[in-house]
């Protein structure tokens, strides 16, 4: 999955454009996408610990290694009140 993901620094997503239409079509990976959010939740919140998101702007696919430190039904928080829309994440690992 990383071939086609440009990595990114957290701090460049404040000044990324998110359209508002899913980018996952599948009802399935939805629902994958939800349970991974919450265990990077955990993950972040307990042990302290980086993932990969990798995410989609209006111009390309990108990817940040950063812990999450909150989750909304429509957003992902990570530190410095940075956010992503929950609905342009293709997953998380």
């Amino acid at each position: 999955m990383n071939s086609i993901f440009e990595l990114i620094d957290k701090e460049s997503i404040t000044h990324l454009n998110f359209p508002q239409i899913d980018v996952l079509k599948d009802k399935e990976e939805m629902i994958a996408r939800i349970n991974d959010l919450d265990r990077a939740l955990s993950l972040g919140n307990l042990e302290h610990l980086k993932i990969k998101i990798y995410f989609e702007d209006d111009t390309s696919k990108k990817v940040v290694e950063t812990t999450i430190w909150g989750v909304t039904e429509e957003r992902v928080i990570l530190k410095q009140g940075v956010v992503i829309p929950v609905k342009r994440i293709h997953k998380i690992i």
